[in-house]
Parts: C-alpha cells; sequence; structure tokens
C-alpha cells in the first residue's frame, strides 16, 4: 500500500474559497484505495462551519520551535466519504472570519508555520507518507524542509515530494530577512539557485526548486509558464525543470455536478432528453431573475471572479454591442468594483436582457449550468479552470479563449467536419470575441439541429475526476519506484 499525503490550504467539503478546495477535495475520493492510502492536511480556520468542526477529534497536541518561540500545535482528525483528514489547530494563525488574510508578511508567516508543523506532526501520528503532494505556494516551503532539517532523521529520509500550481499568479513573496528568520532556513537557502527570486524570498519558487516533481492543472498551462508572458518571473526556472513538469488536467466531481440527479435545479435532464427538458429550467430561471420568459432566446451564463485574469475587460468593451443582439446574459459573481459596478450598470440599462447577480449562490450557479444555451469565459490566462467543464457536463456550450485548460477541454466547433464541444477564439481581443459569441448565436439560431448535436458531444466528453486520479497514480508510481 502506498502512502500519499496531500496537504493544502484549503479543501471540500471543510473550506473552500476557489478551485484548489475542490481539486483538494475530490481528487483523494477517486485514487484506488485498494493500491494507494490517501490523507489530506489542512489547517483548522475558525471560519469553518460549525456542522464540519462536529465532524474533528482531537488527536492530540504538542509544542514546537517556530519564529523564536515555543509554539502550541494541535492536531484533530476526521474521515469524510472514506478519506482521512487532518487539521493542524492553532487560535493565533487560523482566527479570523475569512480563510485568506490582507498582510502577505502574516500569510507567510502561518503557511510556514503549517509547513513545519504538518512534518512535525507526522512521526506523531505515525504516519510516513511514501510522497507528499503539495498544492500551491502556501505549501511551497515542505519540499524545502524535507531536504534541508527533516532530513536527518530516518522517518523522513526518502519521502518524495510534488508540488501542484495551481496559479502560478499567487507565489507568496516577501524580503529575504523576515522569511530567513521567520522560517529559521540558514543563508544558504537564500540565493538564486533556490528560494531567492528577484531581490525576495519566494515560498513557491522554493518548492519548485526543491520538489522531486512539478505538475500544474493543464497541458497547455504547463508549456504557457514556460514563456515570459505567462510565466510570472519562474519561466526560466520552469523551462530547467521542463523534464520534471508536468499538466494534468483537472476534473469535476460527477456526483455533484450531474443534471439528471442535481437537487438545486427545477428539471432534472440527461443526454437524451435535454431538447425537452433543460429549456424548462431556462423558463424558471427568467421569471426567477425578473427576465422576459421566451424559451427560444438564446441565454449566455458568466460565472465567474469579477477579476482582470477573468476577461471581463473585453466584455466590458463591447457589452453596449452585445446587448443589441437577441439574446439574455445572466452573470454570478464577485470580485472588483469596477466589474461589479459595470454589470450593476448594464443590468439597469437593459433590465429585460441582463440580470446581474453580485455575489456568490452554490444553488444559483447549479441552475445557470442548467438553464442557459451557452457560457462565457474569455479569459486572459486560465491554469485550468472549472466552470466550461461543469458547461459541458449541462449541456450548456462553452464559448471560451484558447488558453490554458480552457484550449486542452473545449473542442471548437468545426462546421465542416461536424467535430466540437464549443466556440473558441484565440487573441485578447474583444471584437474577435464578439464575432466568436455572434457565429455561436448564429449557429444557435438559424441551425439548431446542429447546435443539438454539439450539446449531444459536449455531454458526452468525459472530464471525471476518473480520468485525471488515472495520471496522477501513474506519476506517484514513477516517483515511489514500486
Amino acid at each position: 500500500m502506498k502512502k500519499i499525503l496531500f496537504v493544502a490550504s484549503e479543501g471540500v467539503p471543510f473550506v473552500k474559497t476557489g478551485g484548489l478546495a475542490d481539486v483538494v477535495g475530490s481528487l483523494p475520493k477517486y485514487i484506488d484505495k485498494e493500491h494507494y492510502d490517501v490523507r489530506v492536511f489542512l489547517p483548522k480556520y475558525a471560519c469553518m462551519k460549525q456542522n464540519m468542526k462536529d465532524k474533528m477529534e482531537y488527536v492530540t497536541h504538542f509544542y514546537m520551535d517556530y519564529n523564536w518561540q515555543n509554539m502550541y500545535v494541535g492536531i484533530l482528525e476526521a474521515v469524510e466519504d472514506g478519506v482521512h483528514y487532518y487539521f493542524i489547530d492553532n487560535e493565533y494563525y487560523f482566527s479570523g472570519d475569512k480563510v485568506y488574510n490582507d498582510s502577505p508578511v502574516y500569510e507567510i508567516e502561518r503557511y510556514a508555520y503549517f509547513c513545519k508543523a504538518v512534518l512535525s506532526a507526522l512521526p506523531i501520528l505515525d504516519f510516513r507518507p511514501d510522497l507528499i503532494h503539495c498544492h500551491d505556494w502556501q505549501t511551497g516551503l515542505i519540499p524545502v524542509y524535507l531536504k534541508e532539517r527533516f532530513q536527518g532523521s530516518d522517518f523522513f529520509r526518502g519521502i518524495k515530494s510534488v508540488i501542484t500550481i495551481h496559479n502560478l499568479k499567487f507565489q507568496g513573496k516577501w524580503d529575504v530577512r523576515t522569511v530567513k528568520n521567520l522560517t529559521g532556513l540558514p543563508e544558504y537557502y537564500f540565493s538564486p539557485d533556490k528560494l531567492e527570486a528577484y531581490k525576495d524570498a519566494n515560498l513557491l519558487k522554493g518548492g519548485i526548486v526543491f520538489a522531486d516533481a512539478v505538475t500544474t492543472v493543464s497541458n497547455t498551462y504547463a508549456e504557457e509558464i514556460k514563456t515570459p508572458f505567462y510565466g510570472e518571473g519562474l519561466d526560466g526556472l520552469l523551462r530547467a525543470r521542463s523534464h520534471d513538469l508536468r499538466g494534468i488536467v483537472n476534473g469535476i466531481d460527477y456526483g455533484t455536478f450531474d443534471p439528471a440527479t442535481d437537487s438545486h435545479i427545477l428539471h432534472p435532464y440527461n443526454a437524451v432528453n435535454f431538447r425537452k427538458e433543460k429549456v424548462k429550467n431556462k423558463k424558471a430561471l427568467q421569471e426567477e431573475l425578473g427576465l422576459r420568459v421566451d424559451e427560444k432566446k438564446m441565454m449566455i451564463g458568466i460565472v465567474s471572479r469579477l477579476t482582470d485574469q477573468k476577461g471581463l475587460d473585453l466584455i466590458a468593451y463591447i457589452m453596449d454591442e452585445l446587448c443589441q443582439d437577441d439574446i439574455q446574459l445572466v452573470v454570478l459573481g464577485t470580485g472588483e468594483e469596477r466589474y461589479e459596478n459595470m454589470f450593476r450598470h448594464f443590468d439597469w440599462k437593459y433590465s429585460e436582457k441582463v440580470s446581474a447577480n453580485i455575489y456568490y449562490s452554490d444553488e444559483l450557479s447549479h441552475k445557470i449550468y442548467a438553464s442557459c444555451d451557452a457560457f462565457l469565459m474569455p479569459s486572459l490566462f486560465e491554469p485550468c479552470g472549472l466552470s466550461q467543464l461543469m458547461a459541458l457536463r449541462y449541456g450548456t456550450i462553452p464559448i471560451v479563449r484558447e488558453t490554458g485548460g480552457l484550449k486542452d477541454t473545449v473542442q471548437p466547433y468545426n462546421e465542416f467536419e461536424g467535430t466540437g464541444t464549443g466556440f473558441s477564439f484565440s487573441n485578447y481581443n474583444a471584437h474577435e470575441m464578439l464575432r466568436t459569441v455572434r457565429y455561436a448565436q448564429q449557429i444557435y439560431y438559424d441551425r439548431k439541429r446542429e447546435w443539438n448535436k454539439i450539446v449531444d458531444r459536449a455531454m458526452a466528453v468525459d472530464f471525471s475526476w476518473k480520468v485525471s486520479a488515472g495520471k496522477y497514480q501513474e506519476m506517484y508510481d514513477w516517483l515511489i519506484g514500486y
């Protein structure tokens, strides 16, 4: 039995702010239990829902030397969906009413503490993983500590590590002196071939340098991050590690996202009866959101963080033009104030056509996936993206920009060959996007049978975790070597 430990800053169902949590919560469930014992370590945040905290049982606590003090480390555990979870408890670092904090130096301090606490807890729990799978910069010090202070003990010798980059934009950077003081790492580790990057200490860089393998969440993104445009200053290092770098596309949980059994939607449907049933969800949503009820009108959905990364400046640029078309647009999400206000403005200006829902609701997101005809996602960059996978699953045709995981998962429609599961455009250009949306409208209105065939193909593709889990297992076996 191979032992794998996931370490991350968030994971469903315990705590979620973004797609990272979906990966950490879903992937372990799909890894073959006969051959792998997979466990997960998360921080115990005070802001977790009470019903989740109630599932945790106290295991033990100890004190460890950190940041020149003797720090408390509590360990709790819970079993959820057959997966064993451990939690690091420390009031000073994990209290507060939200998961992440606005102070970068405090973030680095608490996640450095978390990395050291996880490694220190393993011998006490008597769980020795063959491989530690780290996620994003918050766990970047684990491969570093494994090679540094923990290497001297028999327990830790030979443990492999992998780091998965979910979004290269976030790296955990601060000045060298502070980070050296916090982490207790010797001077030797803060050189340009290790943790130092452009005069700062960089925790993600440390993870990439010291891990035995590096993965990211799609093949295209794995190639893109070796270039200066997408590489966020680390492209040189990623080119140097390209033999150890691979892209594995995320999956989605097909149990949670299934139009045939989804409790959030009024009219369940499947690949056989969607022509009759899907449209009933559209009419119900039009009514709920105060849009004109018309089942024939093309409805486009956006469920997104409202930030630059998501290509919303393109949408802002052509919004007036788009609203002249015979469409409806339903938006759900929160983010930068200018985009929140932009969508509110168009909701006011074109109230029969645009519904801006500037908040987040899991239930409404499912209704949007189930009701809309198309789903717009024109990202500037997108490591993997989960929304387009959910849209495909619900037969809601993605209109995407060809970048990262969007390029890997949405096959552009080809009217001559009768292939494709969506529509895509390549340049980051507002009118190229608008042309693509209008091409999709043309197929929707004038060639309905063709449109329905695209829906058939979209609902037939398999982006469940089962496929991705198989690829992760291959990598684990290759690294562990038996």
